[in-house]
């Protein structure tokens, strides 16, 4: 069973870095220095846990374009067991509980693979291809 949690506590914090060092940084090749940013301490992250192990991440912050989700990590020894699909409802159930994000863009910047994931939620792709750390990607948005 995946339990997903608002992760606020420096444990649940470093759990996340973990998570994401190992899923961005050491298997996607991901320069440190792009994986962590100045959004940290103002972005709303979430923990996935398996049991008591830590198993996923992802955050959520306001951008000038309305809601953007981002950071989305799973471990590999726990793809493709709903951990994903957990982590994704967990973050737009805080946004819609967010009186402030109520009427923006809820958008993502989604890896070629995971779009089926996305899509699973109503989030649709526009605009064209690109890149970020060399990772194909497309903008996918939550329609109202």
């Amino acid at each position: 069973m995946v339990d997903v949690i608002r992760a606020a506590s420096p444990g649940d914090m470093q759990a996340v870095f973990s998570i994401r060092k190992i899923v961005f940084v050491e298997e996607q090749h991901v320069p440190e220095e792009e994986e962590y940013d100045e959004f940290e301490k103002t972005s709303r992250h979430f923990l996935a846990r398996s049991g008591f192990t830590p198993c996923g991440t992802a955050r959520w912050r306001f951008t000038g374009k309305g809601v953007k989700m981002e950071r989305f990590a799973v471990l590999p020894d726990f793809r493709s067991q709903g951990v994903g699909s957990a982590l994704v409802r967990a973050v737009l159930a805080d946004v819609a509980a967010q009186p402030q994000a109520e009427g923006k863009l809820r958008y993502l910047h989604a890896q070629v693979s995971a779009m089926p994931l996305y899509a699973k939620f109503g989030f649709k792709a526009v605009g064209d291809l690109f890149y970020e750390c060399d990772i194909a990607h497309y903008k996918m948005i939550l329609p109202p």
